[in-house]
């Protein structure tokens, strides 16, 4: 019986023991209470606590990866989407992380997904594709001022996909299509409008040197010879039958 005993003794001692000591590692802090109240927040390393009046919940500080479900949502130009984003944050004060909030990962994933639908809910759906940057900085600001009385630092937030139903997708299709034959028309006819103002340039300076344009004339004719060509129809200029003409009158009239 006295062996027993003494089993017994030290079987709860080493238990005892066993309860008052905690490790902690680098990257984890321990928020202590004292009888229910907060006593200090302790680690890494050992700490020593004193069962029964003391306990201990443990606090991770490293950055915790959330993962938002999808959200359904409508935006301002009537157009319904499924949006899904992942969040990035770390606790930066345990003592606030424990006291002001019951469970502050539940508590900033549902604040994730209702921020989510607020912010991208006020924009196009043009900014949500082209402006997801942007969109991602606000997302963070409102989530990190919202999440400072928990201890919380939201990192960073972003946006992953943005679904749409096919027929938007089709009509997305035939509008970049339409923008892109409508850049082609503007780029034609701005190509149209440079040739026309270089040949009103041309056409002036020929018009103040009328021997450039028969000059001009017969060069064209050279060239369209060159060519293996079988029959050439090239209209004669005005002005060069009526030099010919004053030319025979001079010949034929007596002086």
């Amino acid at each position: 019986m006295m062996i027993y005993s003494v089993i017994s003794v030290l079987i709860l001692i080493v238990a005892l023991l066993m309860s008052m000591l905690r490790v902690l590692r680098e990257y984890e802090r321990g928020v202590v209470f004292f009888l229910g109240r907060f006593e200090r927040v302790k680690g890494p390393g050992l700490v020593i606590l004193i069962p029964v009046i003391q306990q201990m919940v443990r606090v991770d500080l490293r950055t915790i990866v959330l993962d938002v479900p999808t959200q359904d949502l409508i935006t301002r130009d009537n157009v319904s989407v499924k949006v899904n984003a992942v969040v990035y944050f770390r606790v930066v004060d345990p003592q606030m992380a424990i006291i002001n909030v019951e469970s502050y990962f539940e508590a900033t994933s549902q604040l994730s997904q209702t921020t989510l639908r607020s912010v991208l809910g006020q924009h196009e759906l043009d900014e949500l594709l082209s402006e997801r940057d942007r969109l991602n900085k606000d997302i963070q600001v409102i989530l990190d001022k919202q999440t400072d009385n928990w201890g919380i630092k939201i990192a960073t937030v972003e946006v992953k996909h943005v679904d749409l139903d096919e027929s938007m997708v089709r009509a997305l299709a035939k509008q970049a299509e339409a923008e892109r034959v409508r850049r082609a028309k503007v780029i034609h006819a701005t190509g149209e409008l440079e040739a026309s103002e270089k040949l009103k340039q041309a056409a002036l300076v020929l018009n103040q040197a009328p021997n450039a344009l028969q000059l001009r004339y017969m060069q064209t004719l050279t060239e369209i010879t060159n060519d293996k060509t079988s029959t050439i129809i090239f209209p004669m200029p005005i002005d060069l039958l009526d030099n010919m003409k004053g030319l025979v009158q001079e010949k034929i009239t007596p002086k």
